[in-house]
C-alpha cells in the first residue's frame, strides 16, 4: 500500500477520492492493510540475537537444534517466510510454504495453492508440507505460518476422500451462511492437516508457530482450521453442521464423518494431548492490528475516530444497516463519536447466497450501506457519509475486488440495487458505478475492515 515500496496500492485512487470523507476512507484502508502486512508485523514481533530467538514475549536458543525449518500456507504465508528470512538469515536451512499470493524467498520453498476453493496443486503442495513435517524430530525446530486462507490451500484430504468431495462440501458450506468456524469443524475432519494435525506429524520437533488471525475472536484453533493447534470439535460436531444447513455432503465424507463420530476413527488431538507440550502458538497480528491503523490515520487527519467491534459477525447486508444507523445518529446528535470522524469496525460477515451473481460479503455490504444513504439523502438533502468495506486479503468472495467504496451518490436507482442483492450480484453492479476497490493480492490477510466516515 502507500509507503510500502512494491506493495499493491488501491487502483485507480485518484479517481475514487472525490470527497473528503472518500479520501479519508481510503487513507483508513491503507494503513490498515499496510499495517497487517507481514513485512511489517513479522519484524516487530521476531528478533534474533545470536542463537537467541525472540518470537512475540518467548526466546528459544536456536543453537541447541541441528536444523530450522519453515512450514505453513494460507494468503500471508509466503510473505511470512521472506519475512522470517530477512531476520533469521541463512539459519532457516528449509522450508515450504503454500500461497495464493507468492513472492521471493531464498530457503523456502514457495508452492501455490488456491482460495477459496481448494485445488490439485494445492494438494500436491499440501503433501510437500506434510513430508517435511513428517521428516522433523527432536532436533528440528519448526517455524510455522498460519494464516487466513490456510484451510482451502492446505487442502491434504483424509483418505477415502477425493478433491472432488472437499471442494463440493465446501462450496455448500460457503453457500449456506455458515460461520468460518462452523466450516472449519467439518473441514478439519476431514483433513490429514487440520485441527492440530501438522503438530502431530511433526512431533517430537518444537514447533513454533507465527498466527496471523483472520477470524472473530482470534481462536488460534480456527485460523487456518489450526493446523498446529489443539482442536476442540468433534466428528460429531461436524456432522451437526452439515444437518443444521441442511448441506447434502458426498458419501465420502458423511462416511468418514460417521465413522469418526461411531469411534472408528481417531479424533483430532484435543487440549490434552501431551504432543502440545512441544508447541506455541503466537498471535502475531489480527484484527485489532488493522482497525488500531486505520484509527490512528483517522485522528492524523483531524477526525474523531470510534471502533465499533472487531467483531463483527452476521448476514452482511444486515450488519450495514446498523452501521449506516449509527452514522446517522452519529450526524444527528453527535453520538457515538462528534463528526467529523471515522466511524470503524472489524469482523467478518457473511453472505446467505440465493442467487447465481457474483459479489462477496463487503460487495453486499456497500450495496445496502448505500441503499441507506440513499434514503437518508431523499430525507436530509445530503448524508455527507462515505462508506469503504474491504477484506484485507484483497478479494472478496472470489472475486478480484477487495470491496468498495460508496456514498450518497452511488445509487441511482434503488430498484436495481435491490435486485442486485436479492441476486447476489453486488460485483457488476459496483463496477458499471466505478465503486469497487481493487488492490490485487496485499500479502495479508486480517479479516474486513469497514470505514463509515461522517463529515
Amino acid at each position: 500500500m502507500s509507503g510500502g515500496g512494491d506493495r499493491p496500492a488501491i487502483r485507480g485512487r485518484d479517481g475514487l477520492a472525490t470527497t473528503e470523507a472518500r479520501d479519508l476512507a481510503l487513507d483508513c484502508v491503507e494503513a490498515g492493510i499496510e499495517a497487517g502486512h507481514p513485512a511489517t508485523v513479522v519484524s516487530d514481533a521476531v528478533s534474533l540475537d545470536g542463537d537467541a530467538l525472540r518470537v512475540a514475549d518467548e526466546t528459544y536458543d536456536i543453537g541447541e537444534y541441528d536444523e530450522v525449518v519453515v512450514l505453513g500456507g494460507g494468503n500471508a504465508a509466503a510473505h511470512v517466510a521472506a519475512a522470517l528470512e530477512t531476520t533469521l538469515g541463512d539459519r532457516i536451512d528449509r522450508g515450504v510454504v503454500v500461497t495464493d499470493d507468492p513472492t521471493g524467498t531464498e530457503s523456502v520453498t514457495v508452492r501455490e495453492g488456491d482460495h477459496p476453493v481448494p485445488s490439485e496443486r494445492g494438494v500436491e503442495a499440501a503433501r510437500e508440507v506434510c513430508a517435511l513435517a513428517d521428516e522433523a524430530d527432536e532436533a528440528t525446530f519448526v517455524l510455522v505460518a498460519v494464516t487466513g486462507g490456510g484451510s482451502a490451500l492446505l487442502p491434504a484430504p483424509a483418505e477415502a476422500v477425493s478433491l472432488a468431495d472437499l471442494r463440493s462440501v465446501t462450496d455448500a458450506l460457503l453457500d449456506s451462511g455458515a460461520t468460518i468456524s462452523e466450516i472449519n469443524a467439518v473441514r478439519k475432519h476431514i483433513s490429514q492437516i487440520k485441527g492440530g494435525q501438522l503438530a502431530r506429524r511433526a512431533a517430537p520437533a518444537t514447533v513454533v508457530s507465527l498466527i496471523l488471525s483472520d477470524v472473530v475472536g482470534d481462536d488460534s484453533s480456527v485460523v487456518a482450521s489450526g493446523p498446529t493447534s489443539p482442536d476442540g470439535s468433534t466428528f460429531e460436531e461436524a456432522l451437526s453442521v452439515l444437518a443444521r444447513y441442511d448441506v447434502d455432503a458426498p458419501t465420502a465424507v458423511t462416511s468418514r464423518l460417521e465413522r469418526g463420530a461411531a469411534g472408528d476413527t481417531a479424533e483430532t488431538p484435543g487440549p490434552d494431548d501431551p504432543l502440545f507440550a512441544g508447541v506455541t502458538n503466537h498471535g502475531i497480528a489480527d484484527g485489532t492490528t488493522v482497525l488500531d491503523a486505520a484509527r490512528d490515520a483517522a485522528r492524523e487527519r483531524g477526525y474523531g475516530a470510534l471502533v465499533l467491534s472487531s467483531r463483527v459477525r452476521g448476514e452482511a447486508r444486515e450488519a450495514a444497516k446498523t452501521h449506516v444507523a449509527i452514522a446517522e445518529e452519529a450526524l444527528a446528535t453527535g453520538d457515538p463519536v462528534e463528526p467529523p470522524a471515522a466511524i470503524l469496525s472489524g469482523g467478518e460477515t457473511t453472505v446467505t447466497v440465493r442467487g447465481d451473481g457474483e459479489g462477496g460479503p463487503n460487495q453486499e455490504f456497500a450495496v445496502s450501506a448505500a441503499l441507506e444513504l440513499d434514503s437518508v439523502a431523499t430525507a436530509q438533502s445530503e448524508s455527507g457519509i462515505a462508506v469503504a468495506a474491504v477484506d484485507t486479503d484483497g478479494s472478496d468472495g472470489a472475486t478480484d475486488a477487495a470491496g468498495a467504496l460508496v456514498d450518497e451518490a452511488t445509487v441511482e436507482d434503488a430498484a436495481s440495487a435491490r435486485a442486485a442483492l436479492a441476486g447476489n450480484d453486488a460485483y457488476p453492479y459496483l463496477d458499471a458505478r466505478d465503486a469497487l476497490l481493487v488492490t490485487g493480492a496485499t500479502g495479508t490477510n486480517l479479516n474486513d475492515l469497514r470505514v463509515l466516515v461522517v463529515e
